[in-house]
């Protein structure tokens, strides 16, 4: 006869990935977090509640360097989850966990459940011939919505103001942006932004940023197309 001898209460343990915005601090520190603080100035709210993964790859630092730059990102209410490209050796109990093999995301953010409908349209290439999905968002992105793709994005509405698209390729607005768009992210110095009324709060191209107060005047309220050129962001009016 086969008898339970005791009775096990389970604990559920899953793997689940979660989208989180990469940090990659330059040395000196200082003139990187002034940097920081005009980005933040001009986009307010920007890393309100977000996750962020510190990227510190190739950066020689000691511990007590580390403390003082994750103090003054937690002054600055920047919240760390996790610690890339440091030696293991250099992250004490009290600092984030080490994080290893983030990959850039593929996916929208669930724009379904954010009531925006996002549909993959078509497949575009990026810089290394790799296909990758392009979605297209039929309805206006709405404030506090967050549109994610690794390949083009095109959008047939309007950003509203706190809203944000962020995509590997270029992205495509046929109304007014109000809000947040950041193309290129996975290093694509090619992609584009083109919108019918520029009226962003903050764009971005591979990594290089303007916010509204960078806009030339007669370039705001007009249809626009924005690119990269060496490491300037250059706008012309079209039409």
């Amino acid at each position: 006869m086969t008898r339970v001898l005791t009775e096990t209460q389970p604990i559920r343990l899953k793997g689940r990935s979660f989208l989180a915005l990469v940090l990659t601090p330059e040395q000196p520190f200082d003139a990187w977090l002034a940097r920081l603080d005009n980005l933040a100035a001009g986009s307010a709210g920007f890393f309100l509640g977000r996750p962020i993964v510190l990227d510190l790859a190739g950066l020689d630092l000691e511990r007590q360097q580390l403390r003082d730059l994750l103090d003054k990102l937690g002054g600055r209410d920047i919240r760390i989850m996790g610690i890339e490209g440091a030696d293991p050796a250099l992250l004490g109990n009290d600092m984030p966990p080490a994080l290893s093999g983030g990959l850039p995301t593929s996916d929208p953010d669930a724009p379904g459940s954010n009531t925006a409908d996002a549909s993959t349209d078509s497949q575009a290439a990026d810089g290394s011939g790799t296909k990758t999905p392009s979605i297209m968002v039929t309805q206006p992105v709405r404030s506090g919505q967050l549109i994610l793709s690794e390949g083009d994005v095109t959008i047939v509405g309007s950003v509203a103001s706190g809203a944000e698209v962020i995509a590997g390729g270029s992205v495509h607005v046929y109304g007014t942006v109000r809000g947040r768009i950041a193309a290129g992210t996975t290093g694509n110095r090619s992609a584009r932004i083109f919108c019918r009324r520029l009226e962003a709060e903050l764009i971005a191209i591979a990594g290089f940023y303007q916010t509204s107060d960078d806009f030339e005047p007669e370039m705001r309220g007009r249809a626009v197309q924005l690119w990269l050129d060496n490491d300037s962001i250059l706008a012309q009016t079209l039409g």
